[in-house]
Protein backbone atom coordinates (compact mmCIF):
# COMPACT_ATOMS: atom_id res chain seq x y z
CA UNK A 1 0.00 0.00 0.00
CA UNK A 2 2.53 2.20 1.05
CA UNK A 3 4.66 1.80 -2.49
CA UNK A 4 1.54 2.21 -4.08
CA UNK A 5 1.34 5.49 -2.56
CA UNK A 6 4.74 6.68 -3.29
CA UNK A 7 4.58 5.79 -6.83
CA UNK A 8 1.31 7.41 -7.44
CA UNK A 9 3.15 11.18 -5.85
CA UNK A 10 6.09 10.49 -7.89
CA UNK A 11 3.69 9.99 -11.43
CA UNK A 12 2.01 12.94 -9.97
CA UNK A 13 4.73 15.26 -9.43
CA UNK A 14 6.76 13.85 -12.54
CA UNK A 15 6.10 16.70 -15.22
CA UNK A 16 6.60 19.62 -12.71
CA UNK A 17 9.90 17.79 -11.12
CA UNK A 18 11.66 17.25 -14.69
CA UNK A 19 10.81 20.87 -15.39
CA UNK A 20 12.81 22.15 -12.50
CA UNK A 21 16.27 23.39 -13.36
CA UNK A 22 19.59 22.76 -11.44
CA UNK A 23 19.44 24.51 -8.62
CA UNK A 24 23.54 24.41 -8.03
CA UNK A 25 24.81 23.74 -11.65
CA UNK A 26 27.90 24.29 -10.26
CA UNK A 27 27.46 21.78 -8.02
CA UNK A 28 25.74 19.59 -10.02
CA UNK A 29 28.55 19.69 -12.48
CA UNK A 30 31.25 18.90 -10.21
CA UNK A 31 29.37 16.00 -8.82
CA UNK A 32 29.04 14.33 -12.51
CA UNK A 33 32.48 15.21 -13.06
CA UNK A 34 33.70 13.49 -10.04
CA UNK A 35 31.39 10.67 -10.81
CA UNK A 36 32.74 9.75 -14.53
CA UNK A 37 36.22 10.25 -13.07
CA UNK A 38 35.68 7.02 -10.78
CA UNK A 39 33.96 5.21 -14.12
CA UNK A 40 35.49 2.89 -16.84
CA UNK A 41 34.95 2.26 -20.36
CA UNK A 42 34.68 -1.10 -19.51
CA UNK A 43 31.99 -0.75 -16.51
CA UNK A 44 28.72 -2.24 -16.40
CA UNK A 45 26.88 0.32 -14.43
CA UNK A 46 22.85 0.28 -12.90
CA UNK A 47 21.18 3.58 -11.64
CA UNK A 48 18.57 2.78 -8.78
CA UNK A 49 16.10 5.96 -8.27
CA UNK A 50 16.96 7.49 -11.93
CA UNK A 51 13.93 9.88 -12.14
CA UNK A 52 13.83 12.01 -15.31
CA UNK A 53 16.84 10.23 -16.79
CA UNK A 54 19.44 13.64 -17.17
CA UNK A 55 22.05 12.10 -14.71
CA UNK A 56 22.00 9.05 -16.82
CA UNK A 57 22.13 10.36 -20.11
CA UNK A 58 25.21 12.69 -19.19
CA UNK A 59 27.29 9.51 -17.63
CA UNK A 60 26.49 7.02 -19.64
CA UNK A 61 28.59 8.18 -22.31
CA UNK A 62 31.82 7.32 -19.90
CA UNK A 63 31.29 3.43 -19.61
CA UNK A 64 30.07 0.18 -21.47
CA UNK A 65 26.63 0.33 -20.64
CA UNK A 66 24.34 1.86 -18.13
CA UNK A 67 21.09 0.28 -17.21
CA UNK A 68 18.45 3.41 -14.93
CA UNK A 69 16.17 1.49 -13.11
CA UNK A 70 12.91 3.97 -11.71
CA UNK A 71 9.33 3.02 -10.18
CA UNK A 72 7.62 5.63 -11.87
CA UNK A 73 6.80 4.90 -15.32
CA UNK A 74 5.63 8.51 -16.00
CA UNK A 75 9.50 9.85 -14.78
CA UNK A 76 10.49 7.28 -16.98
CA UNK A 77 8.35 8.22 -20.04
CA UNK A 78 9.70 11.73 -19.63
CA UNK A 79 13.42 10.14 -19.68
CA UNK A 80 12.80 8.15 -22.88
CA UNK A 81 11.78 11.17 -24.65
CA UNK A 82 15.42 12.74 -24.45
CA UNK A 83 18.00 12.02 -27.00
CA UNK A 84 19.96 8.81 -24.98
CA UNK A 85 23.39 7.23 -25.85
CA UNK A 86 22.78 3.97 -27.92
CA UNK A 87 24.13 1.89 -24.40
CA UNK A 88 21.38 3.46 -22.01
CA UNK A 89 18.65 1.50 -21.09
CA UNK A 90 16.19 2.79 -19.08
CA UNK A 91 13.71 0.08 -16.74
CA UNK A 92 10.21 0.39 -14.58
CA UNK A 93 11.86 -1.15 -11.18
CA UNK A 94 11.74 -0.89 -7.77
CA UNK A 95 14.70 -0.77 -5.67
CA UNK A 96 14.00 -4.60 -4.64
CA UNK A 97 13.93 -5.34 -8.45
CA UNK A 98 16.17 -3.42 -10.03
CA UNK A 99 19.27 -5.65 -10.10
CA UNK A 100 18.39 -7.97 -13.36
CA UNK A 101 21.75 -8.02 -15.08
CA UNK A 102 23.90 -8.08 -12.00
CA UNK A 103 26.97 -8.03 -10.94
CA UNK A 104 27.88 -4.52 -11.82
CA UNK A 105 30.99 -2.54 -11.39
CA UNK A 106 29.19 0.30 -10.26
CA UNK A 107 25.87 0.89 -8.85
CA UNK A 108 24.77 4.49 -8.55
CA UNK A 109 22.35 6.31 -6.52
CA UNK A 110 22.13 9.61 -6.29
CA UNK A 111 19.39 11.60 -3.99
CA UNK A 112 17.63 8.19 -3.47
CA UNK A 113 18.82 6.47 -0.37
CA UNK A 114 17.18 8.86 2.39
CA UNK A 115 13.29 7.49 0.01
CA UNK A 116 13.68 3.83 0.55
CA UNK A 117 11.50 2.02 3.18
CA UNK A 118 14.36 -0.12 4.19
CA UNK A 119 17.89 1.22 3.52
CA UNK A 120 19.95 -1.07 5.60
CA UNK A 121 18.26 -3.83 3.17
CA UNK A 122 18.45 -2.17 -0.25
CA UNK A 123 22.46 -1.22 0.74
CA UNK A 124 22.45 -5.12 1.21
CA UNK A 125 21.06 -5.89 -2.12
CA UNK A 126 23.37 -3.36 -3.50
CA UNK A 127 26.19 -4.77 -1.85
CA UNK A 128 25.58 -8.31 -3.20
CA UNK A 129 24.78 -7.28 -6.78
CA UNK A 130 28.46 -5.49 -6.94
CA UNK A 131 31.38 -7.13 -8.18
CA UNK A 132 34.22 -7.56 -5.91
CA UNK A 133 35.91 -4.26 -5.81
CA UNK A 134 32.82 -2.59 -7.14
CA UNK A 135 31.85 0.57 -6.07
CA UNK A 136 28.44 2.13 -4.52
CA UNK A 137 28.24 6.16 -6.23
CA UNK A 138 25.97 8.02 -4.07
CA UNK A 139 24.73 11.32 -2.73
CA UNK A 140 21.75 11.35 0.02
CA UNK A 141 19.76 14.29 2.21
CA UNK A 142 20.63 13.36 5.80
CA UNK A 143 17.43 15.71 6.86
CA UNK A 144 17.88 14.99 10.45
CA UNK A 145 21.37 17.00 10.48
CA UNK A 146 19.61 20.02 8.79
CA UNK A 147 18.18 22.88 10.51
CA UNK A 148 15.14 23.68 12.73
CA UNK A 149 14.15 25.53 9.87
CA UNK A 150 14.52 23.88 7.48
CA UNK A 151 13.57 20.66 8.47
CA UNK A 152 10.04 22.35 9.48
CA UNK A 153 9.29 23.56 6.00
CA UNK A 154 9.44 19.82 4.73
CA UNK A 155 7.30 18.65 7.47
CA UNK A 156 5.20 20.72 6.58
CA UNK A 157 5.66 20.01 2.76
CA UNK A 158 5.15 16.02 3.77
CA UNK A 159 1.89 17.02 5.79
CA UNK A 160 0.80 18.75 2.74
CA UNK A 161 1.64 15.73 0.30
CA UNK A 162 3.66 18.30 -1.83
CA UNK A 163 7.02 16.22 -0.68
CA UNK A 164 7.55 12.26 -0.09
CA UNK A 165 8.14 10.38 3.33
CA UNK A 166 12.14 10.74 3.78
CA UNK A 167 14.28 9.03 6.30
CA UNK A 168 15.26 11.23 8.67
CA UNK A 169 18.69 10.27 8.28
CA UNK A 170 22.21 12.06 10.48
CA UNK A 171 25.36 11.64 8.36
CA UNK A 172 26.67 9.54 11.28
CA UNK A 173 23.45 6.71 10.51
CA UNK A 174 24.34 6.73 7.38
CA UNK A 175 28.07 6.30 7.66
CA UNK A 176 27.27 3.47 9.69
CA UNK A 177 24.68 1.63 7.83
CA UNK A 178 26.96 1.33 4.92
CA UNK A 179 30.03 0.23 6.49
CA UNK A 180 27.26 -2.20 7.90
CA UNK A 181 26.22 -3.71 5.02
CA UNK A 182 29.76 -4.93 4.20
CA UNK A 183 31.61 -1.75 2.59
CA UNK A 184 34.32 0.41 3.05
CA UNK A 185 33.91 4.29 2.45
CA UNK A 186 36.59 5.46 0.21
CA UNK A 187 35.90 9.20 -0.02
CA UNK A 188 33.09 11.33 1.18
CA UNK A 189 32.58 15.20 0.39
CA UNK A 190 30.12 17.78 -0.10
CA UNK A 191 29.05 19.38 -3.85
CA UNK A 192 27.45 22.87 -3.02
CA UNK A 193 26.40 24.88 0.34
CA UNK A 194 24.64 22.41 2.25
CA UNK A 195 26.94 20.23 4.41
CA UNK A 196 23.74 17.75 4.90
CA UNK A 197 24.15 16.16 1.42
CA UNK A 198 27.33 14.17 1.18
CA UNK A 199 27.94 12.33 -1.79
CA UNK A 200 29.67 9.40 -0.49
CA UNK A 201 31.63 6.29 -2.51
CA UNK A 202 31.99 3.09 -1.09
CA UNK A 203 33.81 0.31 -2.68
CA UNK A 204 32.78 -3.74 -2.06
CA UNK A 205 36.18 -5.19 -0.57
CA UNK A 206 37.89 -7.26 -3.17
CA UNK A 207 39.12 -10.78 -1.27
CA UNK A 208 41.44 -11.24 -3.97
Amino acid sequence: MAETRHVRFWNRIAARYAAKPVKDTAAYEAMLADAAGRLRATDQVLEIGCGSGSTAIRLAPHVAAWTATDFSSEMLRIARAKPAPDNLRFVLADTQNAFAGGPFDAICAFQVLHLVGDLPATLTQIHAHLKPGGLLISKTWCFADMSFKLRSVFFVLGALRVFPPVKKLTKVALRETIRHAGFEIVDERVFGTNPAGPYIVARKPDPS
